[in-house]
């Protein structure tokens, strides 16, 4: 407020008067500037005056945004880990403990018949903790035979479209149908779409997805069907490959085949365009197949589904607190936020979700505040404070402990 203080020059007070008029505008507009969410606008007006107020603002940005908030999550972090370290070890103290009250009970018994597989007359303590640790191991499944051909060229045959090989020279078409899509879209661009031709992206993808259809059939043949259905990767595959050709198809039935100035009209369900743009779709999810061949995309995608498991234990119940439905409040209507409001639990949640992800945040912050009451600042500070502060930061937390886990597994 002294930095920008008013002044006699009305024309001066720009930044006054939009930003700090009086003591909670200005810790508003600031805190709004920790986020970024109102970066450059709150500095406009004053770096527009004299461009020397420029450092004020990169000075708070960066000693607020780059180091506070990072060194809140490294705190944040280092809090978690510790209490989640303990948390692992008494539960693994436990474990041991009980393991080992277990075997003294067993080994204090006298002629009891059972099956004997070791070689040793006893179990010591580790042979044992040894056990459970190998009956605690995920079991390997066993995936079925692949058929038994009589004929050498079948066997020739499985060899080949059985080999992994294969499915990389599948990762490489499916890469070129990725290509040939988007360079298709580039030269469309700038085209309006009643002067688009549809022929060479419909030849490609008649092309691509009978590849998809005849790769399919060799694995089948090569794996056979039960083996071939359980590979996760292959289930994605078939499901995508015949979803794509009766899209294609239904095409083909409604529309023809390609051919030059392949623009017929609305008819059915879906235009020619979406029908198209669907099976783009779905040809770019295809390519997702990939994953599972990259290591480090296998480690990401492995990592993520390890956080889901585990933020299980951080489901809760949202509570929400409705208040009225706000009227016309100047750039919240501009806008055109009305679907944002507390009328039902559906839209509070939503709505405190974009408060959450903190993008132009401020514009519901200022119109609750003015049209309900000043206190709704608090609310919504709070609610910034929980969810986009502390609640990321255990989620960066936990992602960063779950990964090093994983490593150290």
């Amino acid at each position: 407020m002294l930095l920008f203080a008013r002044t006699k020059d009305g024309q001066q007070d720009k930044e006054w008067a939009g930003y700090f008029r009086n003591l909670p505008e200005s810790l508003t507009s600031l805190l709004v500037l920790l986020t970024t969410a109102n970066n450059p606008d709150v500095m406009i007006p004053a770096y527009s005056k004299n461009r020397a107020y420029s450092i004020f603002f990169i000075l708070f940005t960066v000693l607020g945004n780059l180091f506070l908030m990072n060194l809140l999550t490294a705190i944040i972090y280092n809090q978690f880990r510790g209490y989640l370290l303990k948390s692992v070890q008494s539960s693994l103290f436990r474990r041991r403990l009980g393991i080992r009250a277990a075997f003294e009970v067993l080994s204090s018994l006298k002629d009891t018949p059972s099956l004997k597989m070791c070689s040793c007359d006893q179990l010591s303590a580790a042979q044992f903790q040894k056990l459970f640790e190998e009956l605690d191991k995920d079991a390997i499944k066993q995936h079925p035979p692949s058929p038994e051909y009589q004929s050498h060229f079948m066997q020739k045959m499985q060899f080949v479209f059985g080999h992994p090989y294969f499915g990389y020279l599948g990762n490489v078409v499916a890469l070129a149908n990725i290509v040939s899509i988007c360079v298709v879209l580039v030269i469309d661009a700038d085209k309006q779409p009643s002067e688009r031709d549809d022929f060479f992206l419909g030849v490609i993808n008649c092309f691509f997805i009978l590849y998809y259809l005849l790769e399919m059939l060799l694995k089948i043949l090569a794996m056979g069907l039960k083996r071939y259905v359980s590979y996760p990767s292959n289930r994605f595959d078939g499901l995508l490959t015949v979803i794509l050709l009766v899209l294609e198809i239904a095409t083909f039935a409604v529309y023809g085949f390609p051919h030059r100035g392949w623009r017929p009209e609305f008819m059915g369900l879906l235009s020619l365009w979406d029908m198209v743009r669907l099976v783009n779709m779905l040809i770019v999810f295809r390519f997702l197949r990939i994953i599972p061949n990259m290591k480090f995309m296998a480690l990401v995608v492995t990592t993520l589904l390890d956080l889901v498991k585990n933020l299980r234990a951080f489901a809760g119940i949202l509570v929400v607190q409705y208040i009225e439905r706000c009227a016309h409040c100047g750039t919240y209507e501009q806008l055109e936020y009305w679907p944002n409001n507390f009328d039902d639990f559906a839209a509070a949640v939503v709505t405190l979700w974009d408060v959450m992800v903190v993008n132009n945040w401020q514009v519901f912050l200022e119109a609750f505040s003015r049209y309900s009451s000043p206190w709704a600042k608090i609310y919504f500070v709070a609610w910034w404070l929980i969810s986009s502060v502390i609640w990321v930061n255990l989620f960066v937390a936990l992602l960063l402990e779950v990964r090093s886990v994983f490593i150290w597994h």
